[in-house]
């Protein structure tokens, strides 16, 4: 790793770099765009041996460092990771092009016909932790709405970025695209995450992508409009009404899936008319699965931990889920809003009012109905990937897809118009 003499230096140089490719990126044609995610895409699998390598590193440096076994589990490249990657860029690179879209379109008495459509942002900076992958999707997703991009990866997942990041570049060369579009800053020096958000004259917006204490940070110390992807206080609400079999499937995938991501099942609210038949049932499976339960009343058992005041409003990212019987489903809507971080929250009913108050009631970016939490991803939702899932309620909400890193501008036709 490079050391570098100014810090402050080197990411100015980034920006400039990143907001004269932005320009040339806003009017770069939808085939350009696509062909350079498709050879890109085709990088990737040429070059998986090597990205597995540089990421055998970074498995090195993430378990002298001593870290979880789930933020190990985010950190992990395999085969099977890397055609995941392989396929998001292909499903980005197949989307139709958001920039240019004619969000709405009317005509005045005055004579002008007026057109809302979509533009680029500008200059994204990407800043994420353990997640290698969010290189190969935050890459793709800027250029797919015509936005450069700068991606500082966390530090753990150095050399894998960089490998991904290389197959980025060969697809933008490919395609005789700006180099300077997808920009990795080459330091692990966490004076550069100081100095990118504060780079005004050059950045945008700016989407953390992490932990609280990342958001936090970046929300905190930002010159620049901020997408927060605040932590995933992800909860499901065991109605009454619930089907058994329907909620020990969804349950259990929700929460064992993949315990580190931010769609994981973080707490359990069951109806206390069923707390101790399905609830003790769902306790019982998810024991029997590895997963620590830290319950409260009726659902505690022999095996469980007595839940604390701590356990409301807590994202483990482990195998450990909180547990609590409610008096009913407003009960249940009441501790979300409370404890809840805006992310994802689920609803197991065949009861179509409940579900529905559910979903009237709160406010959460996504709100689910007999699904798994797990759900709550980009690719899931048809984008491809997504840079991120932005618990505000400004812009953008939600996952972030290309589509959603486009602001608008409205194209004003007259024919020698004037004003009375």
């Amino acid at each position: 790793m490079k050391d570098f003499d100014s810090i402050p230096a080197l990411m100015a140089d980034i920006g400039q770099r990143a907001k004269v490719a932005s320009a040339d990126l806003a009017h770069a044609s939808a085939e350009r765009k696509h062909s350079a995610l498709i050879a890109a895409a085709d990088a990737v699998w040429a070059n998986r041996a090597d990205i597995i390598e540089a990421n055998k590193k970074d498995l090195e440096f993430g378990r002298e460092k001593g870290l979880s076994p789930a933020m190990m589990d985010r950190l992990i490249l395999d085969e099977g990771r890397i055609q995941g990657m392989v396929d998001g860029l292909r499903t980005v690179a197949d989307q139709a092009d958001p920039v240019g879209e004619v969000l709405a379109e009317w005509n005045m008495p005055s004579g002008l016909n007026i057109q809302r459509v979509r533009t680029p942002l500008g200059v994204i900076g990407v800043i994420y932790e353990s997640r290698p992958n969010v290189t190969a999707d935050a890459g793709a997703l800027c250029l797919k709405s015509g936005n450069a991009v700068i991606l500082r990866g966390g530090s753990e997942s150095f050399h894998s970025s960089g490998a991904i990041h290389a197959c980025l570049v060969k697809g933008l060369k490919a395609a005789n695209l700006p180099e300077d579009a997808i920009q990795l800053v080459p330091t692990r020096d966490r004076a550069a995450v100081q100095e990118l958000l504060t780079l005004t004259d050059y950045v945008d917006v700016i989407v953390p992508r992490g932990g609280k204490g990342l958001v936090g940070l970046v929300q905190r110390e930002a010159r620049v409009p901020v997408f927060a992807h605040l932590e995933g206080i992800v909860h499901i609400f065991v109605d009454k009404y619930a089907d058994p079999q329907k909620t020990l499937d969804v349950v259990l995938n929700a929460k064992t899936r993949r315990t580190g991501i931010c769609g994981a099942a973080e707490c359990l609210l069951i109806h206390k008319d069923v707390a101790e038949t399905l609830g003790r049932d769902v306790i019982a499976a998810l024991q029997a699965a590895g997963v620590e339960v830290h319950a409260e009343g009726v659902l505690s058992n022999e095996r469980t931990v007595d839940a604390t005041d701590e356990d409301w409003g807590k994202e483990y990212l482990d195998s450990i889920i909180a547990a609590k019987p409610v008096a009913d489903i407003d009960a249940a809507i009441a501790h979300i809003r409370q404890y809840g971080s805006n992310h994802t929250d689920c609803i197991m009913t065949e009861n179509a009012d409940n579900a529905a108050r559910f979903f009237e009631r709160l406010d959460s970016a996504i709100l689910m109905h007999n699904a798994s939490t797990q759900f709550a991803d980009g690719g899931e939702f048809g984008m491809g990937a997504e840079i991120g899932i932005a618990t505000g309620k400004m812009h953008a909400r939600g996952p972030v897809g290309a589509a959603q890193l486009t602001s608008f501008k409205y194209l004003v036709r007259g024919n020698g118009t004037t004003r009375s």
